[in-house]
């Protein structure tokens, strides 16, 4: 059974295993970009080999990137898989694990390499954790890993359903973890931030935890993260 999804023009998902975050089953989910001189592989599952020869034939690997400083626990083994590709880390991850090859650290400003198909902006202004999102020009797609989750309700028992919901997770309406919006103590850079992802007007959203879309992503993120243009802590 086919591993890699098409999603849009170039672009493909592939849905990874269930991994426990602090008990919680997460589903997870990868991006792969096609650009003219090789892949582009967002929020790397674990690179089983019936999943890296079906990534193998689209082209080779060359960038292996995340979106916050807490994914990173299939890097290591897609690093393993696919040894001539470069990992680039989001702010923070670098130093969680020092073991890892990193070329460099992500920022507002995308890499030379994927400059002409892919933009990025950092979320900042969190005193956790940051998270980098994407945009892939041609598809008019944004990536995003954590800080918008749509979790199926009927993923979850009756508990973690319950945890989900109080946490504004779950279904069409999904949005951040509350304890992560109350991180974000300045939230001017939040803001601006914000503004230059609606400004990139994405009409498809692909996200690690839940439900994707494929139209209206400029609305569903703007409603998703409306709390950064509200007061702390709310």
């Amino acid at each position: 059974m086919p591993r890699l999804t098409a999603f849009a023009e170039d672009l493909w998902t592939v849905e990874g295993p269930t991994v426990s975050f602090f008990g919680a089953p997460y589903p997870t989910r990868a991006a792969v970009i096609r650009l003219p001189d090789g892949l582009f592989v967002w929020s790397p599952v674990a690179p089983d080999p019936e999943l890296r020869a079906e990534i193998d034939a689209l082209g080779p690997v060359r960038w292996l990137v995340e979106p916050n400083k807490i994914h990173h626990l299939f890097l290591g083994p897609s690093l393993e898989a696919w040894p001539e590709a470069t990992a680039w880390a989001p702010p923070g991850l670098a130093a969680r694990k020092p073991e890892l090859p990193f070329a460099g650290t992500l920022g507002d400003t995308p890499e030379p390499a994927w400059a002409d198909a892919i933009d990025q902006v950092v979320i900042g202004g969190s005193a956790a954790m940051d998270e980098v999102l994407f945009f892939h020009r041609k598809s008019s797609t944004v990536l995003v890993g954590d800080l918008v989750q749509r979790h199926d309700p009927a993923f979850y028992g009756p508990f973690w359903r319950a945890m989900m919901r109080v946490d504004a997770l779950l279904g069409p309406n999904g949005s951040t973890p509350r304890e992560w919006r109350a991180s974000y103590l300045r939230r001017g850079p939040a803001r601006a931030a914000l503004d230059r992802a609606l400004a990139w007007q994405p009409e498809r959203l692909v996200i690690a935890h839940g439900a994707c879309a494929d139209r209206d992503a400029a609305r569903i993120l703007a409603d998703s993260l409306a709390w950064i243009r509200r007061p702390w802590p709310l």
